[in-house]
């Protein structure tokens, strides 16, 4: 059984790197394009143009890539939000852009949404209005599946964990009491916790199930996971709320079906949209 979280003065590291998990994650002043926001969108405008234009990524997989490099955009939310269009009874026409600029794109008017794992935060909510959340995570203690030392995030203490020294799940495993490995990324941390140099490494949840499904590794679990928990959903311009509204219906009505639950399952072998 999964342990919970239970390390004190550990909130804040949890807050701070389960809102990290959406790519990179710049302030709200660095998301914001600093000059006068274009206006809402409106239902009417989305249903009278025939598309809702989304912001996006296109190179952060298994959300929103491109197979191969050059294929098709495809990736959960890609699949996510081209359903909701269907369900508007419009198509979904993305625009790629980086993370670093995605919210300022939104501003001007460059789209009507972003769909890109953007996380719901405090601060997020003062700037942009946000839909229900379509993906739910924690983060997770993945140890070798034989070991017995680690159940909590108590038991790190004194533990060698793999971390990224720029990930926020660095800080978490500094507040946990853990020695870090400074390592490059999720594949360098699952090498080194393989070969026996590392005790542990801690990571969202959903990069743990992205690498499940496509390496079925039976030689790693997860240990623990964390109280706190991650929600992402599609964003808009403050003050869409006919669309904010039309959106939440049909995430409602995908989810009744079913529909976001086998999105999931294709990408993550689990339901992560509630």
């Amino acid at each position: 059984m999964k342990s919970r979280l239970s390390v004190l003065g550990a909130t804040a590291a949890i807050t701070l790197a389960l809102a990290g998990c959406s790519s990179s994650t710049p302030s709200p002043s660095g998301e914001a394009g600093g000059g006068e926001s274009a206006a809402p969108s409106t239902l009417q405008e989305v249903q009278d143009a025939g598309v809702l234009t989304v912001g996006t990524e296109g190179t952060y997989r298994p959300f929103s890539f491109h197979e191969d490099g050059t294929g098709e955009l495809t990736g959960y939310d890609v699949e996510v939000i081209t359903a909701v269009a269907e369900k508007l009874g419009v198509e979904a026409e993305f625009q790629e852009t980086q993370f670093d600029a995605i919210f300022a794109g939104l501003e001007a008017g460059r789209f009507d949404v972003v769909a890109n794992q953007v996380s719901i935060t405090d601060e997020r909510q003062e700037v942009y209005d946000f839909s229900e959340p379509y993906t739910v995570s924690n983060g997770v203690i993945v140890t070798n599946a034989d070991n017995s030392e680690i159940s909590s995030f108590e038991d790190l203490e004194g533990k060698t964990t793999a971390q990224s020294l720029t990930s926020n799940w660095y800080e978490l495993a500094q507040e946990s009491g853990a020695n870090v490995e400074p390592v490059e990324g999720w594949a360098q941390s699952i090498a080194l916790l393989q070969q026996g140099r590392v005790d542990a490494t801690i990571n969202d949840e959903l990069t743990y199930l992205d690498y499940q499904k496509t390496s079925n590794d039976s030689s790693i679990k997860v240990a623990a996971e964390t109280e706190e928990q991650s929600l992402s959903a599609v964003a808009f311009r403050r003050g869409s709320t006919e669309l904010v509204d039309a959106v939440n219906t049909a995430l409602g009505e995908l989810r009744a079906e079913g529909t976001l639950a086998e999105i999931s399952e294709e990408y993550f072998g689990t339901d992560v949209s509630q």
